[in-house]
């Protein structure tokens, strides 16, 4: 076989790249900063989040995805022809065959956006997944098996919730709030409770190292730096972790609902496997702090963190390409 083949899990958040017999080979994060008067696209990944909130009048640095869908077409294919270049190279005699995920909420329209971004970029064949689906065979769950399996995929844009039984998508639902509103909801209560201006990378900073669900027995502090609301100067205030917790609750309370609406419609024979196994979370927020306590104490059924999370929906696809036959009734195809 000559024709490469690659997995794309295109986050809101971050971008992960699988290639066959390689594994998970890129990991960046989902932002492009292109020039102001002709569009070119001048960073993407690592080297474009530094520019994040930082960049000159001319430049312009940006997510092109939104709550898991394309936001900035033209942006989203110069993105993805980085990417297949990256992996594949600028010079190739056969172009790859590439499998993206999007989320099972989306629309047609979106969903087939994803699929001529692809194309686009560069891949002789394009096939897309459903994120939860990926997600739940990248963390390992039987999902051939007639038997429910639970997962629920909460990246930076979108939380997928699935249950999943002999190998397709039984009930599902995708919520618009992830860890992107998470780092909104910080932001926002910084500037309300301590008149502070501060940026997205410092509010997804705050999660990441004081951030927590539930209260802790121990207090985490931490000093941030930003402008002061009233005098425009910068400042320095001390932030705790049950500001945090309080910052993010109505957003983690969209979270648990979401969960609760698809255990609700959820077969009787199915939930009996669901609360013998428990449900798996997976993506970079499920990475909170007792985020799965807090999902356990809402809802009575266990929830477990997968092993690598934010690797899963990679993974995943990652899997699904390289055994095609296996899942071609779970995929849709263009060429």
């Amino acid at each position: 076989m000559f024709t490469s083949r690659i997995g794309i899990d295109l986050g809101t958040a971050n971008s992960l790249v699988y290639v066959q017999g390689k594994g998970v080979v890129l990991n960046e994060p989902t932002v492009v900063a292109v020039t102001v008067d002709d569009n070119k696209v001048i960073a993407v990944g690592n080297q474009a989040k530094e520019m994040l909130g930082k960049t000159p009048v001319n430049i312009v640095a940006s997510r092109p995805m939104r709550d898991g869908v394309i936001a900035d077409y033209t942006v989203t294919e110069a993105m993805l022809r980085y990417f297949i270049n990256q992996v594949s190279g600028f010079f190739r005699l056969f172009r790859p065959e590439v499998m993206v995920c999007a989320p099972a909420g989306g629309t047609t329209v979106e969903r087939r956006a994803v699929l001529d971004a692809a194309l686009s970029a560069g891949a002789r064949t394009a096939y897309l997944i459903d994120e939860a689906l990926a997600a739940a065979i990248g963390a390992g769950l039987p999902i051939a098996e007639a038997s429910g399996n639970m997962i629920v995929d909460i990246g930076g844009g979108t939380t997928e919730v699935a249950v999943i039984s002999l190998g397709g998508i039984v009930v599902h639902r995708t919520q618009k709030v992830a860890g992107n509103k998470l780092d909104e909801a910080i932001a926002s209560y910084v500037r309300r409770k301590h008149n502070l201006l501060i940026g997205e990378r410092t509010a997804e900073e705050i999660k990441l190292k004081i951030g927590s669900a539930t209260p802790l027995d121990k207090e985490l502090t931490m000093e941030i730096k930003g402008r002061d609301a009233f005098s425009g100067l910068p400042s320095v205030i001390k932030i705790s972790t049950s500001e945090i917790t309080e910052a993010i609750k109505p957003q983690l309370k969209e979270m648990v609902n979401a969960i609760k609406s698809v255990l609700e419609e959820t077969p009787p024979e199915l939930s009996s496997d669901i609360i013998d196994r428990g449900m798996v979370l997976s993506g970079g927020t499920s990475l909170l702090r007792n985020l799965d306590r807090l999902i356990t104490q809402e809802t009575g059924v266990p929830a477990h963190v997968a092993e690598d999370p934010l690797f899963c929906v990679a993974r995943g696809t990652g899997v699904a390409i390289e055994n095609l036959d296996k899942f071609k009734r779970n995929i849709s195809i263009a060429r």
